[in-house]
C-alpha cells in the first residue's frame, strides 16, 4: 500500500516546483532584458536578475533547514509562460508595443511566483518551520515589489509609447 501523503510532502514538491521555476527565470531575464527597448524596463529586468540569484540561494537554505536535498521538478507552468514570453519578443521585436508585451509576460511571472512563495510561506507556518517562513516571507516581499514597479512602468511609459503607434 503506498504511503499516504502529507502536507510536508506537498511542501517538498512545490518547493521542488519553484526551484526549477526560479532556475529557469533566471536564463529568461538576460534575454527580456536585451530585448527591451526603454533603458528603465532594462534596468528593472537586470535588478530582478541580481534578486533572482539570491532568491535561488534563499531557496537552497530552505531545502537545507528543512533536511531535504535542493532540486527542481519541471514546472510546466513556468515553461509555458516563459514560452508566452519569448512569442512576444519574436512576434513584437523592434515594435512599439514590445516593452508593454514583455513587462505583461513578466507579471505573468511574478503572479506565478506570488502565488506560489504564498502557499509556501503558509504551509511552513503551519509545518514548524519557523526559521523558512521568514525566508520565503522575504521573497514573497521582492516578488510583489517587482510587480508594482512592473505596474508602474507599464502605466507610466510602455502601455502609453504602445497605444500612441
Amino acid at each position: 500500500m503506498a504511503k499516504e501523503k502529507t502536507l510536508e510532502d506537498l511542501f517538498y514538491d512545490t518547493l521542488k516546483d519553484i526551484y526549477f521555476a526560479e532556475r529557469q527565470i533566471l536564463r529568461a531575464l538576460p534575454k527580456m532584458a536585451r530585448a527591451a527597448q526603454s533603458a528603465e524596463l532594462k534596468a528593472g529586468f537586470q535588478k530582478h536578475l541580481e534578486q533572482t540569484e539570491s532568491q535561488v540561494e534563499r531557496l537552497q537554505q530552505v531545502f537545507e533547514k528543512i533536511g531535504k536535498r535542493a532540486q527542481g521538478k519541471t514546472c510546466e507552468a513556468i515553461q509555458g509562460i516563459i514560452a508566452e514570453g519569448e512569442e512576444i519578443m519574436e512576434e513584437f521585436k523592434g515594435t512599439p508595443a514590445l516593452d508593454a508585451g514583455l513587462i505583461s509576460a513578466a507579471q505573468a511571472v511574478e503572479h506565478y511566483e506570488i502565488a506560489r512563495y504564498g502557499t509556501l510561506k503558509t504551509w511552513a507556518a503551519t509545518l514548524g518551520f519557523k526559521d523558512v517562513v521568514s525566508l520565503l516571507d522575504q521573497t514573497l516581499q521582492e516578488e510583489t515589489a517587482t510587480d508594482k514597479t512592473l505596474s508602474q512602468l507599464a502605466t507610466t511609459a510602455a502601455n502609453q509609447k504602445a497605444k500612441a503607434a
